[in-house]
């Protein structure tokens, strides 16, 4: 075994790959004298329990370091040293004591043993500096750090072709590989939590049964917890902790696949994402490209901080050299930078290639777009992803904001990008809970035109493109709930954040919930006052589900809430990797209750067009209609005028969507604490037309140029010679505990024709119509 002699350029891609009778080598350190590949074997008889080869690298061409090692199978064990020089207030901590693991690697194994020798300089027990200034450390860190290990990429399953559901029928889920399927029933013991277990036919039925077409995973790529979070006994559940952006997490796969080793566990992955493709569903992958887990500026040294720590990362500018930190975890990879550019469009072009997954969620994207003078969205980053022929038609969706300068920047990403979009969060929970809790105590609320706005689609931040309004609705990712803040049962029960559990004396976590515990804080235990705040708390979560699921674009649901899912008010339960953070599966009737809503919910999305809009609402006809997209009636049945949508006062809406097709839909929605009596909107005419004129859209998300009063222009209705408005069908009411009562009560008497019918809506409600 050994090395070749230099061709005097380096292989055409980074990282470790079979080729001929051994490996390709390449990797990055372009401020380094030297680097040594080192080839790594069990050995009993070592007082570290391994015996290591070292194979000196040619190089650098243009920074990077490489040869070719012959005899090097699948399954060996490698990583790297690199020598250069130790100068941290320039920027470079070059220590060839410490292994590094390859940047490329497709898998990994091993985790990092908590100590001195895992910090390229000398630390006290608490990880601090020791001394005025960092001084190298000569312990040597291979026994102590995850090893890289050379994978054969072949997989020999059944091929199966990507569902690529359209962005219009999508609904994502998001969830985490272990809390999904840890406790679920009928699953396999060996097989929960697991990669394997997503895929389960009694997993897939569940997410069959809800209506899911999306699985988004949090992330799932090699990661190392945080420090501080290790000395103290926990772990980084989340995975927000890149250690590698090639190789999957072993901790997710089976005992038989970690055991097995680094190539079994990718196989388990591949044969994960082949039986949900066979399934119909899609994954998406939560990625975390803007930041490492090598933390702060004096954090440990595993990798890019050994190899090119002022290439990999961003700095302040200042001496001492220091990391410049936008993400809020202590280092921000520097996207100005073209080989951070490439190692993350290489890292997803092998996701999307080789492991055939579907899209991508990006953490904190701001950061990936950032430029000498900030985010832009024409950074050579986002212009690759529009631009790929790989990955420009996968599903790609950011999170539009950091912690640095401008961070905030929902709409500001190009096409094809969606985005998440908290102003649809933070405008459903302000409706259903913010000012009701607010109202209960005598003061004002926010009326209706930030909600109205968000139902439509979100078109004041999503409309503004070249030309305009081509991104769609559908870029709009709605939700009320992620993985971080409050599930949606919380939501309802807790006013103030119950972080103990985390570690950190309730200091972490978000303050800005939005949520109203309805007179009780957390859970109620007295049954007399439960039989009055129980039936409000579970038909406020039914509200936000319902204006979720039935809104413009497209929506994600946190895995869980469609069960009820409480972690007893912990809005930042990251560290928990317990029941707090694990699904329960065993459902009281009132969770069941709540699972047949949200599966009937999503059946009316999939069924009725004018609840799947792609592009976004023009208050004009479109199609097979004379019918305006869009039509917004108040309680009287009239079109909203101006001074109503900037009334605060203002709390009952009534919004007409009509689809291509001639099919509609009404949504009446009264957020009052009383009854509100209504005049259903004019029901659609039988030649397809509106029943009366005006349909005024002069207030929220109708389309773009919008200017102060709201998005749109006002519609005259059409002249129409047939006579006889249809009825509207009484489809669902948010008051019904579950969606087989209303059935019972449809039969009793669903339609309710339009003219000068007058109804009483119950306080904090949510029905839907459609016109037959």
């Amino acid at each position: 075994m050994g090395a070749t002699g230099p061709t005097g350029r380096p292989p055409h891609r980074l990282g470790v790959h079979l080729a001929g009778d051994g490996v390709d080598v390449a990797v990055l350190a372009s401020h380094a004298d030297a680097v040594e590949l080192c080839l790594l074997d069990p050995d009993a008889t070592s007082d570290d329990g391994w015996a290591e080869r070292r194979i000196p690298l040619s190089g650098p061409v243009h920074g990077v370091w490489f040869t070719h090692a012959t005899g090097v199978r699948a399954g060996q064990h490698y990583g790297f040293r690199a020598h250069g020089r130790w100068d941290p207030a320039a920027g470079t901590r070059y220590n060839p004591a410490k292994l590094l693991v390859d940047p490329y690697a497709r898998g990994t194994e091993g985790s990092v043993v908590p100590g001195q020798a895992v910090y390229g300089h000398r630390v006290d027990e608490a990880g601090n500096v020791v001394g005025d200034a960092p001084e190298l450390d000569p312990t040597d860190s291979r026994a102590a750090v995850p090893h890289a290990v050379v994978i054969d990429d072949q997989f020999h399953g059944t091929p199966v072709g990507r569902p690529d559901v359209p962005w219009s029928d999508t609904v994502i889920y998001e969830a985490h590989v272990r809390g999904l399927t840890q406790q679920l029933q009928g699953l396999p013991a060996e097989l929960r939590g697991t990669y394997a277990g997503l895929a389960h036919p009694v997993t897939v039925a569940h997410l069959h049964s809800l209506g899911v077409t999306t699985l988004e995973l949090l992330p799932i790529h090699a990661m190392v917890s945080e420090p501080h979070l290790l000395r103290r006994g926990r772990t980084n559940y989340w995975g927000y902790s890149t250690l590698g952006f090639f190789a999957p997490n072993p901790d997710y796969a089976t005992a038989a696949a970690q055991q097995a080793g680094a190539q079994a566990v990718l196989i388990e992955v591949k044969g994960m994402v082949r039986l949900l493709h066979a399934a119909g569903i899609e994954v998406v992958l939560d990625v975390v490209y803007n930041h490492t887990c090598e933390g702060g500026t004096h954090g440990p040294q595993l990798s890019w901080r050994g190899l090119d720590p002022t290439v990999y990362y961003l700095h302040d500018g200042g001496m001492p050299a220091r990391f410049a930190d936008v993400t809020g975890c202590g280092n921000s990879l520097d996207f100005r930078r073209p080989r951070v550019v490439q190692m993350a469009l290489d890292s997803l072009r092998y996701w999307a290639q080789e492991v055939d997954i579907d899209g991508f969620r990006f953490d904190l994207a701001v950061t990936l777009g950032r430029d000498d003078d900030g985010f832009t969205p024409n950074h050579p980053f986002l212009v690759a992803l529009q631009t790929d022929p790989v990955l420009a038609h996968r599903k790609l969706i950011a999170e539009p904001w950091d912690v640095g300068p401008g961070g905030w920047r929902t709409g500001a990403f190009p096409a094809p990008m969606a985005e998440w979009n908290d102003r649809f969060r933070n405008a459903v929970r302000t409706f259903w809970l913010g000012d009701p809790a607010q109202a209960a105590h005598g003061r004002p609320g926010h009326g209706v035109r930030e909600l109205a706005t968000r139902l439509a689609g979100s078109a004041d931040l999503f409309g503004y493109s070249d030309p305009p309004l081509m991104r769609g609705a559908v870029s709009s990712i709605n939700y009320v709930t992620a993985h971080d803040g409050f599930t949606l049962a919380d939501l309802v029960a807790y006013e103030h954040k119950q972080n103990w559990a985390n570690g950190e004396e309730n200091r972490d976590g978000s303050d800005d919930n939005r949520s109203w515990n309805h007179g009780i804080e957390g859970s109620v235990r007295d049954l007399v006052i439960g039989t009055e705040i129980l039936p409000l708390r579970r038909r406020s979560i039914r509200n936000l589900l319902a204006t979720l699921l039935l809104s413009a674009g497209t929506p994600m649901i946190t895995a869980g809430d469609e069960l009820g899912r409480t972690q007893r008010g912990n809005n930042n339960a990251y560290t928990l990797d317990d029941e707090t953070s694990w699904l329960r599966w065993e459902l009281e009737p009132w969770r069941e209750n709540l699972l047949a809503t949200s599966r009937y919910l999503l059946w009316l999305r999939r069924e009725h067009p004018a609840l799947r809009s792609n592009g976004f609402y023009l208050g004009k006809p479109r199609g097979a209609t004379d019918q305006p997209d869009l039509d917004w009636r108040g309680a009287n049945g009239e079109p909203v005028s101006h001074g109503q949508w900037n009334d605060p006062a203002m709390r009952t809406l009534q919004m007409v969507r009509t689809a291509k097709d001639g099919s509609c839909v009404l949504l009446v929605i009264n957020g009052s604490l009383d009854p509100v009596e209504v005049v259903l909107a004019p029901a659609p005419r039988q030649g397809g037309a509106v029943a009366e004129d005006g349909a005024g859209v002069d207030g929220a998300g109708a389309g773009a140029g919008a200017g102060a009063d709201g998005a749109g222009a006002d519609i005259d209705g059409a002249d129409v010679d047939d006579p006889a408005p249809g009825p509207w069908k009484y489809l669902w009411d948010s008051v019904w505990e579950r969606p087989d009562d209303l059935h019972t009560a449809a039969m009793i008497g669903a339609l309710h024709p339009p003219a000068d019918e007058r109804l009483v809506l119950d306080p904090l409600s949510v029905r839907v119509y459609v016109a037959t």
